[in-house]
């Protein structure tokens, strides 16, 4: 889907636009882009960039940024723009980010958390699918795969309503909708990814 996009992009002469607010420094220190192979036109991101502190920024091809002011005409500015402890909690953040083997930390652990959801589920009697990439996951109540909005669709959102409901009575805090992904944290640990699949198969013995 990515290719295709910078295909027709590059054919049509269009802007290919990344927004990585939710996958940038989440699934590789490069981004969506980076993971997936495809270099967009321009990218935008989020406070992710900030350490999760509120900050927004845009990057894109050397002609791209020559546009905006000072060296063009095109004025931009923003109220947190250069935010000093923003920035300042970026740059630890991308340095602890950036040593060795924490991508590949957080992807073990993503699929440890997603392929213990969805065997508890399918063991349960749920129809189950999920996925993940780098810190980031997911998963559906549906046989699948899912793999377009149309897919998703076809998940049993009721369900998942009810999953979520007895997830955070038992002290489990996960995305409210079937449609969200959910964000592994190099703080997470061995013992919450086994207390959380604990109380998932609980809770799925019971829907």
């Amino acid at each position: 889907f990515l290719q295709g996009c910078r295909d027709l992009s590059t054919k049509y002469g269009a802007l290919l636009v990344f927004d990585e607010v939710m996958t940038g420094f989440r699934v590789s220190y490069g981004g969506a882009q980076q993971y997936f192979g495809v270099t967009p036109d321009v990218t935008t991101m989020g406070k992710v960039i900030g350490g999760g502190l509120p900050v927004g920024a845009y990057g894109g091809r050397r002609d791209i940024m020559e546009m905006v002011a000072p060296a063009g005409p095109m004025y931009q500015a923003g109220t947190l723009s250069g935010n000093p402890l923003a920035m300042r909690a970026g740059i630890e953040t991308m340095k602890k980010l950036k040593q060795p083997g924490q991508y590949e930390k957080l992807e073990a652990n993503s699929k440890k958390l997603v392929e213990g959801i969805v065997g508890a589920a399918n063991a349960a009697g749920h129809p189950a699918c999920g996925g993940y990439a780098g810190g980031m996951w997911g998963f559906f109540f549906c046989a699948g795969p899912v793999t377009s909005f149309s897919d998703a669709e076809k998940a049993d959102a009721s369900k998942f309503g009810r999953w979520h409901r007895a997830m955070l009575e038992r002290g489990v805090y996960l995305a409210p909708s079937t449609f969200e992904a959910g964000f592994m944290s190099l703080a997470h640990t061995d013992e919450d990814i086994e207390k959380t699949l604990n109380i998932a198969k609980e809770v799925l013995e019971t829907l």
